[in-house]
C-alpha cells in the first residue's frame, strides 16, 4: 500500500511539467509579439514625417503598450517555471534580473495587476490622444471604468497581502 502511495504521490508531483508547454507557448506567444512589435514600428517610422504630433504621441504609446505586454508575458513564464516546474538559483545565474526569479504568489499577483493597470491606463490615454476620432461617451465610459476597476481591484489585493502577512507575522516580531 505504501509503494501506491508513493506511485501516486510521484505522478502528482511530476504532473507539474505539464506545464511546460503552456509556457512554450507563451515564448511563441511572446515571438509573435515582437513581430507585430516591429510592424508596428515600421509603420510608425515610415509615418512620422506626415504625421501631426498626436498621431505621433498615439503610435509611441502604442508600442510602450506592447512592451509593457510582452514584459507581462515573461514575467508569468519566468515565475511560473520558478515556482511550479523547478527552482531556480539566482547564484548561478547572476546577470538575470532580480525581479524574474524567486516571485511568491503574492508578488506575482501585485506585478501582474501592476501591468495590466498601467496597459490599461496606456489604451485610456491613447483613446484620450485619438479622442476625435473616438468620441463614442459609452466606450470612454467603459474604459475608464475598466481602467479604475483594475486600479481598485489592484489595491484590495495589496492591502488584503498586507493583512495576511501581517497576520502571519509572529506577536514577538510586531513593534
Amino acid at each position: 500500500m505504501r509503494r501506491v502511495g508513493h506511485f501516486v504521490e510521484a505522478i502528482i508531483f511530476n504532473s507539474r511539467w505539464l506545464i511546460a508547454p503552456f509556457l512554450l507557448g507563451l515564448v511563441v506567444g511572446l515571438a509573435a509579439l515582437v513581430l507585430k512589435f516591429l510592424i508596428k514600428l515600421y509603420e510608425f517610422v515610415i509615418h512620422i514625417p506626415q504625421a501631426p504630433p498626436a498621431d505621433v504621441i498615439v503610435g509611441i504609446l502604442t508600442l510602450v503598450d506592447l512592451t509593457l505586454v510582452a514584459s507581462l508575458i515573461v514575467l508569468v513564464i519566468c515565475s511560473i517555471y520558478d515556482n511550479f516546474i523547478t527552482d531556480i538559483d539566482p547564484a548561478k545565474h547572476p546577470e538575470w534580473p532580480e525581479g524574474l526569479v524567486k516571485i511568491g504568489f503574492s508578488g506575482l499577483k501585485q506585478k501582474l495587476f501592476g501591468a495590466i493597470a498601467v496597459i490599461a491606463a496606456v489604451n485610456v490615454l491613447e483613446w484620450f490622444m485619438d479622442i476625435e476620432r473616438q468620441a463614442d461617451n459609452t466606450k470612454l465610459a467603459w474604459v475608464v471604468g475598466i481602467l479604475l476597476t483594475f486600479a481598485v481591484s489592484m489595491l484590495i489585493l495589496a492591502v488584503a497581502d498586507w493583512l495576511s502577512e501581517r497576520k502571519n507575522e509572529q506577536p514577538s516580531k510586531r513593534k
